[in-house]
């Protein structure tokens, strides 16, 4: 099966670790993605959240695409209720100026963050949902067809960043569909909705300049390494990281083992591990397994890859063994 793959870059920044460091990482994976053959990379904007170091988004952007060379770079998205339209408009358009034809731009609807941190970015609550009016607003900065007088992106106008509509319900399938926008869904972390998004895009799906037939990106986890058993332990530390950090969220000290045993047999561990339902582990025949029999089950065009190992090697070394498995041109 002959499927494109991804990359969704969180830039996590570890316990003990630095968000200096965490950029040189980035950088590294980046560079392995493209000599393996990947089609794009994607970094998400969280705020507040010290365990994620994408926050700037655009500028991570730009730092990763001034040392690679061909491998597309984008926003997986830009939570658009956060920003003006025309001041994205800029940034990408700069991004698409200085890197001819290898910027993406993801657009989100959520905040990307908490309620506090959301006032602190001096949004409305609103904002939300005057998504569909700003992502018009900002294809027409993009596409040099401003929809205010007088008002253009400089730079921007003209550059034509393709967007891409991401979500984790029906409504940014039904607005992708609407607008003729690729869209990519969340389901590495919000796998419920999955098929009934992607089914809503489908059937109602509307050509448009930038897209003449649907075109589905859907999330997935990956631990691939050598061997079965090692992919599993890799897994069960992701496990445990994850609901570490989700249930640690402002704590001075970090949890005891004993005590993230006692929180993932709790239903809010339950919870956060159910957000992991899309995983593949194992060697890289299981992984190419279980990767082709998710495309075909989400009608995917597309998977972009969410390497979760906790050590920066061996998320790696799961980006080579995976590109090898699927057969990327690297």
């Amino acid at each position: 099966m002959n499927i494109p793959l991804s990359l969704l870059d969180l830039a996590p920044v570890p316990a003990g670790s630095t968000i200096a460091n965490t950029f040189r990482e980035s950088v590294e994976l980046a560079r392995t993605a493209e000599a393996a053959g990947y089609s794009r990379i994607w970094y998400a904007e969280h705020h507040n959240m010290a365990s994620i170091a994408s926050s700037a988004t655009s500028v991570l952007i730009g730092h990763i695409a001034a040392q690679t060379s061909t491998i597309r770079l984008g926003a997986g998205g830009i939570m658009l209720p956060n920003h003006s339209p025309l001041v994205i408009a800029e940034q990408f358009g700069t991004l698409e100026t200085l890197f001819p034809g290898r910027i993406d731009l993801g657009l989100g609807r959520a905040p990307g963050s908490d309620q506090a941190t959301f006032r602190a970015l001096r949004r409305d609550p609103a904002a939300a949902d005057s998504f569909p009016h700003d992502v018009l607003e900002l294809q027409g900065f993009l596409t040099g067809n401003s929809r205010i007088p007088t008002v253009n992106a400089y730079p921007g106008t003209g550059t034509n960043v393709p967007i891409y509509i991401l979500g984790s319900s029906l409504f940014g399938a039904q607005l992708a569909a609407q607008l003729g926008l690729p869209y990519s869904f969340a389901s590495h972390f919000a796998p419920d909705a999955l098929h009934a998004a992607v089914a809503a895009y489908r059937n109602n799906f509307q050509p448009s300049e930038q897209l003449s037939e649907p075109h589905v990106i859907a999330g997935v986890g990956v631990v691939a390494a050598e061997t079965n058993e090692q992919a599993q332990v890799q897994m069960e530390q992701v496990r445990r990281d994850r609901v570490s950090s989700f249930l640690g969220r402002g704590r001075e000290t970090p949890f005891t083992e004993p005590e993230i045993d006692m929180l993932m047999e709790s239903a809010a561990g339950e919870q956060i591990l159910k957000m992991l339902a899309y995983t593949a582990v194992g060697s890289p025949d299981a992984v190419r397994e279980y990767l082709e029999g998710f495309a075909r089950s989400a009608h995917a065009d597309e998977l972009i890859t969410v390497h979760n190992a906790s050590d920066p090697a061996e998320r790696l070394a799961s980006v080579r063994l995976t590109a090898q498995a699927m057969g990327l041109a690297g």
